[in-house]
């Protein structure tokens, strides 16, 4: 599983031209599921997000985590975090998880994220328009199986 964590002044989700979900100051999480994720995976990956010190304390020092600042979170799905680029110009899919793979652990996220923070999602498989203003810029990436 992999997600890109955006720290955000403000973040919206339009489709068909009308608002569906939105936050203020906060995380805007785009998340990409793999074909062979579990939900060991959406454990992981959920726990990173929900923990991450990326948001200012007192100080200004990027020291706590959404938690610390009870501040609000939008889930987005976005398997094209799956494409692979390496060999000729389009980039390849094969990956990313089918539907009826990644709906139950977006919807496993969901749930996992939604018990802990303030959560609002864009909608699986819609063509979705994502606004956000960065707030540093800010940008995370993260790998439930990403080795270093």
């Amino acid at each position: 599983m992999r997600a890109v964590i955006q720290r955000v002044k403000s973040a919206k989700v339009r489709i068909d031209n009308e608002i569906t979900a939105s936050i203020d100051a906060g995380l805007l999480a785009f998340l990409g599921i793999a074909d062979d994720d579990t939900l060991a995976d959406a454990n992981y990956i959920c726990d990173k997000i929900v923990n991450l010190r990326i948001l200012d304390d007192d100080d200004g020092v990027p020291n706590r985590s959404i938690l610390d600042k009870n501040a609000s979170l939008l889930l987005v799905s976005q398997f094209t975090l799956y494409g692979d680029a390496r060999k000729g110009r389009r980039p390849s899919y094969i990956r990313a998880a089918k539907p009826e793979r990644a709906i139950p652990l977006y919807e496993a996220c969901k749930q996992l994220l939604g018990d802990k923070v303030l959560l609002q999602c864009g909608t699986f498989q819609a063509d979705m328009q994502v606004e956000l203003i960065n707030d540093g810029p800010f940008t995370i990436l993260l790998d439930s199986r990403k080795e270093f």
